[in-house]
């Protein structure tokens, strides 16, 4: 019999990468698996090729020897180590839904075994909720423990025991040829035991359903999209399993006066015509508990945009506020009293012809420009 050419049996080139290599052995033993072609044993061998070839490939040290002297290089103890054991069981834990490969459950199966579920929710705030951070209740339905039984699945003075059908492993094994894998066990659902006589409340989950609220603190400078984690405040797992976590997705509503853009904040305020030519000061709305004085320079022109240092929004992570960026609409009145009227005529007659300019951009254009 010739000698083996690995990378020809994973379908790679002799200069693939690792994760090219696990990629493809990943391909092969979804296509070749002894569950997936029962009493094939061309599959069979094809499964056994791939793992033999993944075993040497995706080890830096025995890939080298192979690439230097072929399967000579490996003579002497050709053996799967434990890392090598430890990715055929992820591997096949993440194509076929189990762990343990070669016997066993997975590194994290039988841990893992009856975890409660894990909850996705979104929470909705406003944005000065977004500022100063805010305590919010949402609603949640999910497992809780039982309290009769403690978690535990039995009525009182009983305890469970352990499986019969897999003696307390929490996985029963099925061979194909060299290879053994493991699968939770249905019995008792991967825990290892077995209640005989559950709780009439729980029915021997350990586990109630339950709606509830919950009080969350949303820390401030949060923007839409924000994810905050709570470790097992998910749903309780089976008979004391470790529960799943939540996650809070943060969707920030939109402002009537304000636009965000990370740290900063932006608006507008309105200066009259005769400011605008005069100079002078204005009053800007904050999402703060006091206004901001701005001063206007004489001369101003429509869509100038102004910066107010720290008092934009606060960072999640501490450090400092960003700004509060103000444009400027000049409001001509449509309106005029007789008085007025005069005083802009006598205006007019002393005022040169304006020059033709460039023309400014509005000043939510230039909003978006500094947005973008």
């Amino acid at each position: 019999m010739g000698e083996r050419d690995f990378y020809q049996v994973l379908g790679v080139d002799r200069r693939a990468s690792k994760d090219e290599i696990k990629r493809a052995y990943r391909k092969a033993a979804l296509k070749y698996h002894p569950d997936r072609n029962p009493g094939d044993a061309a599959a069979e061998e094809r499964f056994k090729e791939a793992a033999e070839a993944y075993s040497i490939l995706g080890e830096e040290e025995k890939r080298s020897n192979y690439d230097r002297f072929g399967e000579a290089g490996l003579r002497g103890g050709q053996t799967f180590n434990a890392d090598t054991f430890a990715d055929f069981s992820d591997i096949l834990g993440d194509l076929f839904g189990f762990g343990g490969a070669f016997g066993g459950m997975g590194r994290s199966q039988r841990a893992n075994a009856g975890q409660g579920t894990s909850l996705r929710v979104q929470l909705d705030i406003e944005l000065p909720e977004a500022v100063s951070g805010v305590e919010k209740a949402i609603s949640l339905q999910r497992y809780v423990a039982c309290e009769t039984c403690r978690q535990s699945g039995s009525e009182s003075g009983t305890a469970p025991t352990v499986c019969a059908h897999c003696g307390g492993n929490g996985a029963v094994q099925q061979r194909h040829g060299f290879l053994a894998i493991a699968r939770p066990c249905a019995a008792c659902s991967g825990t290892g035991r077995t209640v005989s006589d559950p709780c009439q409340i729980c029915r021997g989950e350990g586990r109630v359903a339950d709606n509830s609220e919950l009080s969350i603190r949303v820390p401030a400078g949060v923007d839409t999209g924000s994810r905050l984690l709570l470790r097992g405040e998910g749903s309780v797992g089976l008979r004391g399993a470790v529960a799943g976590d939540l996650e809070v997705l943060i969707a920030v509503g939109e402002h009537p006066v304000f636009a965000r853009r990370g740290k900063d904040l932006f608006t507008r305020v309105a200066v009259s015509f005769p400011m605008a030519a005069l100079g002078g000061t204005v009053d800007v709305p904050t999402l703060d508990r006091e206004s901001a004085r701005l001063s206007i320079p004489a001369g101003v022109q429509g869509g100038e945009v102004f910066e107010i240092r720290g008092r934009g929004m606060p960072p999640v992570n501490g450090g400092s506020r960003g700004s509060l960026r103000v444009a400027v609409q000049v409001v001509t009145p449509s309106r005029l009293s007789a008085e007025q009227r005069a005083l802009l005529e006598q205006l007019h007659e002393i005022t040169e012809e304006p020059e033709l300019k460039d023309e400014a951009e509005s000043w939510w254009d230039h909003l978006l420009n500094l947005v973008s």
